[in-house]
């Protein structure tokens, strides 16, 4: 192989090979650096672009979850006063039971119920989370809608997003209703016998109720009234119960959902810190000895200088 001052061909190689060297040792640097071994899209299009999709999803599922645990919050204001009102009604109904027995003073036994009655429409008044009240509505109101709605999940199919809600239609749940009067508590029954006692539970008032039998005729049908507004009391319990139950349970799905995804974006770029760790010492020494292999292949031209000498 002939020797010239104007080629150094091994100088050229070893330089080539230290600059890759170089280029590899930038590469796992980065990599160790960020944590990932695909973070730009420079480093694997494809993978990247699967990533940058799911993340975004990731952070729409965030945001579902926020948005369950505000639905939460609401349905548990909700059932806790609604739970509250049973226990109320079933007293006003014991009072009225009491009112039976000939020769009770009912007035005072009215002044308890009167009570029993202001407690109940402050219970639903009351009921208010987020500026949401499902228990004492207003149908008149400016943006009323009897349909309320829990964002509940996010999904991408084909490209196509879709996001789910729960729905709960609160006419099964109002106990007052200001404008028409349709609630549990406020809506009009079995128009009393005799001496009107009040056709709603909110309105019963049986002060002026004597033994005669017209009015214990009202006096039935007021107990009647009370009892059938329990069981529709009772029945929006449990509706709240189980939009409770769904909401706790679809809040636990999306968590484990969000995790399956974050543990899906680490396989695609996550990087394997051991063995990034294990090249980088591998690419130290390659470097080391590609520097002194150009300090070599850089000295043998100063070696044609002693045949001049």
């Amino acid at each position: 192989m002939s020797n010239s001052i104007l080629t150094n061909a091994s100088a050229m190689t070893a330089l080539q090979t230290l600059n890759a060297t170089n280029a590899n040792m930038s590469e796992v640097q980065n990599r160790i650096s960020t944590g990932q071994r695909v973070s730009s899209a420079e480093d694997n299009a494809a993978y990247w672009s699967i990533a940058t999709t799911m993340r975004s999803d990731n952070s729409a599922l965030s945001a579902v979850q926020d948005a369950l645990g505000l639905g939460a919050a609401t349905v548990d204001t909700m059932y806790t006063a609604m739970n509250s009102t049973v226990e109320v009604v079933d007293e006003i109904k014991a009072k009225l039971v009491a009112a039976k027995q000939p020769g009770v003073d009912r007035g005072k036994i009215q002044s308890d119920i009167s009570e029993l009655q202001n407690q109940l429409q402050t219970i639903a008044d009351s009921a208010v989370f987020n500026s949401e009240n499902w228990l004492s509505t207003d149908a008149s109101a400016t943006g009323y809608s009897a349909t309320k709605s829990v964002v509940s999940s996010f999904s991408r199919a084909g490209g196509a997003i879709t996001i789910s809600t729960i729905d709960i239609d609160t006419t099964a749940t109002q106990l007052f209703e200001a404008s028409t009067q349709a609630g549990v508590l406020d809506k009009a029954r079995t128009a009393a016998a005799g001496n009107m006692i009040g056709d709603s539970v909110a309105t019963i008032d049986i002060s002026a109720i004597t033994d005669d039998a017209a009015d214990t005729a009202a006096l039935d049908a007021a107990i009647s009234d009370v009892d059938a507004a329990m069981a529709e009391i009772t029945d929006s319990a449990t509706l709240l119960g189980s939009v409770k139950k769904r909401i706790d349970l679809q809040k636990d799905f999306v968590s484990a959902l969000t995790d399956a995804l974050d543990r899906g974006i680490g396989q695609l770029v996550d990087a394997d810190m051991n063995e990034e760790s294990t090249r980088l010492k591998a690419l130290q020494v390659q470097q080391q000895l590609g520097i002194q292999a150009l300090s070599i292949a850089n000295s043998n031209s100063e070696n044609i200088l002693s045949l001049f000498r």
